[in-house]
């Protein structure tokens, strides 16, 4: 972002669709909505967008993914937690999803900065700022095995590459969800924001 020009410092704050005004380098979770944050995940891509199909595949419809796995993987789960599986990466809405790699090239300060980011979505929408372990073991779970499906199906990954980076997920599966994910197409933007939305009523 351009900086206001002058003698002023640099603008450390974000104009979202809303009217809302969003602080950066301290965000206030008054300032969140999910309608920003819908929207912006509808439009960051994942992988680098180096993904096949006429849509770059998104975090909105990643996100979704990991909800409906965390689903399948603990029956009856709180909706707290179905929530939390669904934000998982909302921090992404104003940071971007930056690739494994180029994110440890980075280092520290942007993953404190996510983290911060994240822990007010969190405050915002009632939840814990940390999770509890076993909470984000779970969520951490069914991120790896949406990646290992997106990376094999739509990212050119081999079985084989896909397996040392984010491991098989097999055991985890219902046959049902395995032939979903093995038949993953990314979905238009406007698609993923809807279905985004309708699914955080669902769990709100």
């Amino acid at each position: 972002m351009a900086d206001g020009g002058g003698d002023t410092a640099p603008r450390a704050w974000q104009r979202m669709l809303s009217g809302r005004r969003l602080d950066l380098l301290n965000p206030d979770p008054v300032d969140i909505e999910i309608t920003d944050i819908a929207h912006g995940l509808a439009r960051v891509a994942r992988w680098n967008g180096q993904t096949i199909g006429p849509h770059a595949f998104t975090v909105a419809q990643h996100s979704l993914i990991v909800a409906d796995i965390c689903h399948d993987l603990v029956d009856d789960w709180p909706v707290q937690w179905q929530r939390a599986a669904l934000l998982h990466d909302a921090a992404e809405y104003v940071v971007g999803d930056l690739i494994s790699p180029f994110k440890t090239a980075i280092g520290h300060d942007y993953k404190t900065f996510e983290i911060r980011l994240l822990s007010a979505i969190h405050r915002r929408f009632d939840l814990p700022e940390k999770l509890d372990e076993s909470i984000a073991r779970t969520i951490k779970t069914a991120d790896q095995i949406a990646a290992y499906f997106e990376a094999t199906v739509l990212a050119g990954f081999s079985l084989e590459e896909a397996a040392q980076y984010f491991k098989s997920p097999m055991e985890h599966l219902t046959d049902a969800r395995r032939v979903a994910l093995e038949n993953l197409v990314p979905d238009d933007t406007q698609t993923a924001q809807k279905q985004f939305l309708k699914q955080f009523q669902m769990v709100a």
